[in-house]
């Protein structure tokens, strides 16, 4: 049997790990991935992660700019696959490829479908303080993660930031994935409740700006979410901070939100801000051309005071 893998970022890495290193991996004979990305200040093109691995176990990569050409299509007929493999691609895949192998096309997605189809389902799960998140392998079809289920499995969410949360489910969906493939007739395909109307749509910059007009459980959730690949942030003296560890704290509020509750620089120490209806600490942050600190290393280099105020 001859695989064709889709993948981009390191969730994908850790899928793949588990296939290439299963009965499986011998049959994996490509890999399809995302073109290199210019990447921090000095816009080095730097290649996927998927792109890195896949080299190091001697497996052929494409990274077609586009998969609607000829020229790919006429690649991916001479390759003839017959089954795709697809975990976080980021891309729309055409109908021959969904359609056209033996197997067809299974799907490691992040969340438990029918619930957060989309390009962010651990970070929009945990944004909505869901208490478990999960992994579903489906059978692709033409539409956005609308294929039959054939397998999930769990974790409690309690805690995780989005990063820590995305390698556990890798870690379990990659599993999932090779029993799925060592014995397919043990999952039978479930069809999707096409009622639930729950997309998880791309992180953008409006969701990384932290309003503590919110409640301080929402404000929390937001902030782990979103860590580390897209850090929320608010404003101190018309300066961008990064926030990427809080936590609730149990003070009423004793100002406008946004505004200073209390400074403890003791140790790692915290910032507790006042949130719509609570509080909020914050435990560790990035400022301005620093690494991440300590909010007490940021309260001894005096660099908030009690009368200052975080703004959106």
């Amino acid at each position: 049997m001859k695989i064709m893998y889709f993948g981009t970022p390191d969730f994908a890495v850790t899928v793949l790990k588990h296939v290439v290193e299963s009965e499986f991996g011998k049959d994996v004979t490509s890999v399809v991935t995302r073109v290199d990305m210019p990447k921090n200040r000095g816009h080095n093109l730097t290649p996927p992660p998927v792109k890195v691995y896949a080299q190091s176990v001697g497996i052929d990569v494409y990274q077609p700019e586009k998969l609607k050409t000829e020229e790919f299509k006429n690649w991916f007929n001479e390759k003839n696959p017959d089954l795709v493999l697809v975990a976080a691609y980021g891309k729309i895949l055409p109908d021959y490829v969904v359609n056209g192998p033996k197997y067809g096309a299974i799907n490691v997605h992040g969340s438990l479908l029918p619930y957060y189809r989309g390009a962010a389902p651990i970070e929009r799960a945990i944004m909505d303080g869901k208490d478990e998140l999960g992994v579903t392998i489906m059978k692709m079809d033409e539409g956005l993660d609308t294929g039959d289920m054939l397998a999930k499995a769990t974790i409690s969410s309690f805690g995780l930031t989005g990063g820590e949360a995305e390698e556990q489910l890798a870690e379990i969906g990659g599993k999932l994935l090779v029993e799925y493939l060592k014995n397919p007739e043990k999952y039978p395909a479930e069809k999707q409740d096409m009622s639930v109307n729950s997309y998880a749509a791309k992180i953008t910059e409006e969701d990384r700006i932290i309003d503590f007009n919110q409640s301080p459980q929402k404000i929390y959730n937001r902030i782990r979410a979103l860590v580390p690949s897209a850090p929320a942030y608010v404003k101190l003296n018309e300066q961008s901070v990064k926030l990427y560890e809080s936590r609730p704290a149990e003070d009423n509020p004793n100002g406008e939100p946004g505004t200073i509750h209390s400074l403890n620089a003791k140790g790692n120490g915290y910032i507790r801000v006042n949130c719509k209806d609570g509080t909020l600490d914050i435990l560790s942050l990035v400022p301005p051309g620093k690494n991440k600190m300590s909010s007490g290393d940021f309260i001894r280099g005096r660099k908030i005071t009690e009368t200052d105020k975080f703004t959106n």
